[in-house]
């Protein structure tokens, strides 16, 4: 097997299938035991359980936008983000904090692309919230998505830096 191979395989059974299944087990279980807009208090004043159902992008945003941007737009913006993640994942077999970042975010990119395909639209069911000041309504795809991109940050605010930047190299 392929370094290459044994990367990518590694990266998706640590991080991406068992944050998938995560994911599509808590929205498994929110749809099958609560209704639409059905809401449980974790911790009052901050956490809830709230079903709701999301026809936009990843924290509610495109909500408003008109029907084909909800199902085709999305759908391949999602597909398309999922070969170029896997070929990021394939070029790079460490497992390292970029590779984490990016099996993060496909795994997220993964999850909500199935509800959006079985069920033209997203579940989401994590409120968080300050009294009457909510946050939208979340999901364990998004969280995956949102850590992964904010790795992607850190990474390349803090990560290791090459020591031949481009501008002194000299050029034969």
């Amino acid at each position: 097997m392929s370094a290459r191979l044994a990367g990518l395989i590694r990266s998706l059974l640590l991080i991406t299938l068992p944050l998938l299944a995560l994911d599509q087990l808590t929205k498994a279980l929110v749809r099958s035991h609560l209704h639409l807009s059905d809401d449980i208090v974790l911790i009052p004043h901050w956490l809830d359980i709230t079903y709701a159902l999301n026809p936009g992008a990843a924290f509610s945003l495109l909500t408003n936008a008109p029907p084909w941007v909800h199902h085709w737009f999305l759908i391949g913006l999602s597909a398309g983000a999922i070969v170029v993640l896997l070929v990021l994942l394939w070029q790079n077999p460490r497992l390292g904090l970029i590779n984490s970042a990016l099996a993060l975010i496909l795994a997220g990119a993964c999850g909500n692309l199935i509800d959006r395909l079985s069920f033209g639209v997203v579940t989401d069911f994590i409120l968080m919230h300050y009294y009457s000041h909510d946050y939208p309504i979340f999901n364990v795809a998004d969280s995956a998505i949102t850590i992964g991109v904010a790795l992607l940050l850190i990474s390349s605010l803090f990560g290791p830096t090459s020591s031949k930047s481009p501008s002194t190299e000299k050029h034969t």
